[in-house]
C-alpha cells in the first residue's frame, strides 16, 4: 500500500466515526451507511473494505466490545460488496437509496438473527419487534439522507479525488 491510500483509509475512517458520533443524539438516523456506499462507489470495493475495518475496530475503543461488534464485522463489509455488485450496473442515486433504506429496515432484524446466536431465539424476537419502530426511522432516514446527499457529495468528493490523484 502507498502512503496515499494509508492517508486515505484514515480519512474515511475518520469522518465515519465523526459523522456516526454527530449524529448519535438523533436515535436511528446514522450517515455511516451513506457514507459506506459512497466510498465504495468513488474509491472501490477495496479500499471501502479497509475503512470498515480501520471504523469498526476504532468502535471497540469507543463503546467497548460487545456481540453487536461481531455483527459490524459481518453487516458493515456486506454493504459494501452489496454496493460493488448493483454499482457495477446502477448510476442512479435512486438504487443506492433503496439499498440504503432496505439496509436499515432490516439492520434490527439481521442483529436479532446475530444475537438469536448468542442468546436464543426467545431473545431474539422480542429484541427484533422492539426495535421495529426504530428500524423504521432508520430506513426511512436512510432513503432520505441518500436521495439528498447523494449527488453532492460525489461531485464535491469526486472533485477532491481528482485534485489528489487518487485513481
Amino acid at each position: 500500500m502507498r502512503a496515499k491510500d494509508i492517508t486515505l483509509i484514515a480519512i474515511l475512517s475518520a469522518t465515519l466515526t465523526a459523522g456516526k458520533f454527530v449524529l448519535s443524539v438523533v436515535p436511528n438516523v446514522e450517515i455511516v451507511t451513506f457514507l459506506m456506499i459512497l466510498y465504495t462507489v468513488l474509491f472501490g470495493y477495496k479500499r471501502t473494505l479497509m475503512v470498515v475495518v480501520v471504523f469498526v475496530t476504532t468502535e471497540i475503543l469507543i463503546y467497548g466490545f460487545g456481540t453487536w461488534l461481531l455483527g459490524y464485522y459481518i453487516l458493515w463489509p456486506t454493504l459494501v460488496i452489496l454496493t460493488h455488485i448493483i454499482s457495477r450496473t446502477l448510476r442512479s442515486e435512486y438504487g443506492y437509496a433503496i439499498l440504503s433504506a432496505i439496509y436499515g429496515f432490516t439492520f434490527g432484524l439481521f442483529f436479532a438473527l446475530f444475537e438469536s446466536l448468542f442468546y436464543g431465539i426467545s431473545y431474539a424476537i422480542p429484541y427484533w419487534i422492539s426495535g421495529i419502530p426504530f428500524d423504521i426511522v432508520h430506513g426511512t432516514s436512510n432513503f432520505i439522507i441518500m436521495l439528498v446527499l447523494y449527488k453532492p457529495m460525489v461531485k464535491t468528493i469526486g472533485f477532491a479525488k481528482e485534485k489528489m490523484h487518487v485513481a
